[in-house]
């Protein structure tokens, strides 16, 4: 089993080992570093639901490796028992967390293998664990390029960036989309400044976020989610960048709960609003954020904490994991083949089509 490392940007969020899945349990964090083992789909489907590992490009590396392990146990089967259990391998994991693209994407990524016919399971199980390992060597190149990209909008000296949530290097195979541009920016200009939003429910910004911060020597201030709007209006906040876990065509963006609050707030301040996200995050199938399923989560996460109790037994509670922010109000999307600015839709889908031409599409740069 894997153990800690000095560096978070080297941590091995997810990782394949002599046909196991090791992750870091991000519930554990930042008290405890602690790596579970998965050796069935199964146990990949739990985790994801879970939250031992969370963050869409995350999901989309983990329900690949989960359909690599399916595909090991099942291929010993004939070809249509092999099919029917990776069938139910791919239900499975896609009722896991509804709101990710990059898990549906990552499932037809493999489901595209299994549905070949020609080779034999055997063979089918080798390319599909091919494929998962690839899948996580891109995300991690598409980290690193989405925070080249980034960076190259953060012109001045002493930036001080706001975010939300965690998409750093634990919501991803590594080195994080939103926190790929903080430190693609800390690189370059070592004046620059983090305010880390806690993010409640979850407390994902202040267990997983101010712990990457730390350990890669940003300097960051914790604050509630409500101290965000003080903040800016008293100038002290230069851009937001946030991740996102599904994007529509139109450029609706669904992140974590209380990023549309923060875009709100930062469209009144006039502070920069980037949105940070592999392409393949953006869900063509949808025109606009109002297809997007919001995923409603535990009470438990709402009524307690820490494991005790701090509302009263019996309280209604609603726990929705995700909001939608409108392109409206999103300055541009920062994605691992280039930035897209409003409208964003053909810009986006230029993009989609391998397009990287210089100054062809004013919504791309």
């Amino acid at each position: 089993m894997s153990g800690p490392s000095d560096h978070p940007s080297e941590v091995k969020t997810i990782e394949w080992r002599d046909g196991v899945v090791l992750m870091i349990d991000q519930r554990k964090l930042p008290l405890v570093e602690e790596y579970v083992t998965c050796t069935t789909w199964e146990d990949v489907a739990e985790a994801i639901r879970t939250m031992v590992i969370r963050g869409a490009p995350a999901i989309g590396v983990a329900a690949a490796m989960g359909m690599a392990l399916a595909a090991r146990a099942a291929r010993a089967l004939p070809r249509d028992g092999f099919e029917r259990a990776l069938q139910d391998a791919t239900k499975g994991l896609f009722s896991t967390r509804p709101t990710a693209v990059n898990l549906g994407w990552a499932l037809a990524e493999m489901e595209r293998i299994w549905r070949d016919p020609g080779p034999a399971p055997e063979k089918t199980a080798e390319t599909m664990e091919s494929r998962a390992l690839q899948i996580y060597e891109d995300d991690v190149a598409s980290c690193r390029a989405i925070g080249a990209h980034g960076a190259e909008l953060i012109t001045v000296e002493e930036p001080v960036i706001l975010t939300h949530c965690n998409a750093g290097a634990l919501a991803t195979a590594g080195y994080g989309t939103a926190l790929g541009v903080v430190r693609s920016v800390f690189a370059r200009r070592p004046g620059l400044r983090v305010f880390v939003d806690e993010t409640r429910p979850f407390l994902q910004g202040a267990r997983l976020t101010a712990w990457e911060m730390l350990h890669e020597g940003i300097p960051a201030d914790l604050i509630t989610d409500s101290m965000a709007g003080h903040f800016m209006s008293k100038g002290m906040v230069t851009h937001v960048v946030v991740g996102a876990d599904r994007i529509a065509a139109n450029g609706d963006a669904a992140n974590k709960i209380g990023t549309y609050t923060v875009s709100v707030l930062a469209k009144e301040h006039g502070v920069p609003f980037y949105v940070a996200a592999p392409l393949s995050t953006v869900d063509f199938a949808i025109p606009d954020g109002s297809h997007i399923p919001i995923e409603e989560r535990d009470e438990a996460e709402v009524t307690h904490f820490g494991g005790s109790r701090v509302a009263p037994e019996g309280v209604r509670v609603r726990n929705p994991a995700f909001d939608v922010t409108p392109a409206r109000n999103i300055t541009a999307i920062i994605t691992d083949r280039g930035v897209v600015r409003p409208p964003f839709e053909a810009g986006l889908r230029r993009l989609a089509a391998g397009s990287r031409s210089e100054g062809s599409d004013p919504c791309v740069q």
